[in-house]
């Protein structure tokens, strides 16, 4: 079951539409200001998500609405977790890029929370190929040895019950992501010239392992969220964290800002597609594609959430602006045929854009509301 939450901005005004389950609540940030960036995230971060309830079928929607106008009006001060390594997890072979163990971070739950866990899996783009990766591996985003070893919780990863109320007192972690393929990649052979490992679902599997350990096998509810390339590891590992959970657990996934499309840009390429084929083949990700997907379509294809999202059992939501400014960058009007950097002056100001531009922006809306089957 998939449902569909999507912000759409219209020139100076925010409209609402409904199809089936694609939602907007864009409509609440009218009156708030008339110059919109166009925003890669709905919210400003996934761990600032607040008071929205996921459990109880679509309650939770008004409180989520609620939640975003606080997020977005005030700051909730949160606190410092620290830093876990999964140092065991080595000897497996599940590794970032450089080699140094998996990390995460995690308060532990308490009270009638003690079998809730929240699991937010950080994003951060990818790599594509061994020279990207190799860069990558000398960040926070390929390497633990580079992380902050203390990560703040605020939001809905609070344990404040008063700015918090349906988490606070979850299990509630923050997975690291240091293998740039959203939790895919699978390569045993190390890079003989880079040395980098290419092992993102190994990584996933013994972080989750590690939390099983922890109490998390005895699960009674469970969320899995991310933020863009976390929030497609979301959509790709949700019926996987399924599996690894009591049958009688309630799990539920989120993606913000992870539905990804496959679309041409306005020259008639496929700059992401082709972006993906090379991650896919890189990180060796097939095997770790839902294989609903993978049994139709190539890899690269089933990187993406109108592919792979179909077939997926476990609930699901999604959560896109349908004005995405990393989307519109990246593969509707990439840097290759902007060079003029018109269009970079209208995703900065939309009350600056040409009419012309807000009608390709327009169509731009229309595929990410309606594309979400393959083509």
């Amino acid at each position: 079951m998939v449902s569909y939450l999507v912000c759409t901005f219209n020139l100076k005004i925010i409209n609402t539409d409904h199809h089936f389950h694609f939602i907007t609540f864009a409509i609440l940030f009218s009156k708030i200001s008339t110059q919109i960036k166009l925003k890669r995230h709905l919210f400003c971060s996934c761990e600032e998500f607040s008071y929205f309830r996921m459990l109880d079928s679509w309650k939770w929607l008004g409180r989520l609405l609620i939640g975003v106008i606080i997020v977005m009006l005030t700051t909730v001060d949160g606190f410092n977790v620290s830093i876990t390594f999964v140092y065991d997890a080595v000897a497996n072979g599940a590794v970032c890029l450089d080699g140094s163990p998996p990390a995460y971070h995690f308060d532990k739950g308490f009270g009638v929370g003690l079998n809730n866990w929240l699991l937010h899996l950080e994003g951060g783009a990818w790599c594509n190929n061994a020279n990207t990766c190799l860069d990558r591996a000398h960040t926070p985003l390929g390497s633990s040895k580079l992380m902050s070893t203390e990560y703040n919780f605020s939001g809905i990863l609070s344990n404040n019950a008063q700015h918090n109320p349906d988490f606070y007192n979850w299990n509630r972690v923050v997975v690291r992501y240091c293998d740039g393929s959203s939790y895919t990649g699978d390569v045993d052979a190390v890079d003989p010239v880079t040395k980098i490992f290419y092992r993102g679902a190994r990584v996933w599997r013994a972080v989750m392992d590690d939390l099983l350990a922890k109490g998390m096998k005895n699960a009674r509810n469970a969320v899995l969220a991310g933020c863009s390339a976390g929030g497609l590891g979301a959509i790709l590992q949700c019926d996987n964290l399924r599996a690894l959970l009591p049958p009688a657990a309630n799990v539920k996934c989120v993606s913000d800002g992870g539905f990804f499309i496959n679309t041409v840009d306005v020259t008639g390429g496929r700059p992401l597609q082709k972006f993906f084929a090379e991650v896919a083949m890189t990180h060796g990700s097939e095997k770790h594609l839902p294989e609903p997907c993978t049994s139709k379509f190539g890899p690269e294809l089933c990187m993406f959430p109108q592919y792979a999202a179909r077939d997926i059992q476990t609930p699901l939501f999604l959560l896109n602006s349908a004005y995405d400014s990393w989307q519109i960058d990246n593969i509707f009007l990439h840097g290759v045929v902007d060079p003029d950097g018109k269009w970079r002056t209208c995703e900065n100001d939309i009350t600056r854009c040409s009419e012309s531009q807000i009608e390709t922006l327009q169509v731009l809306r229309w595929i990410v509301k309606f594309r979400r089957k393959p083509e």
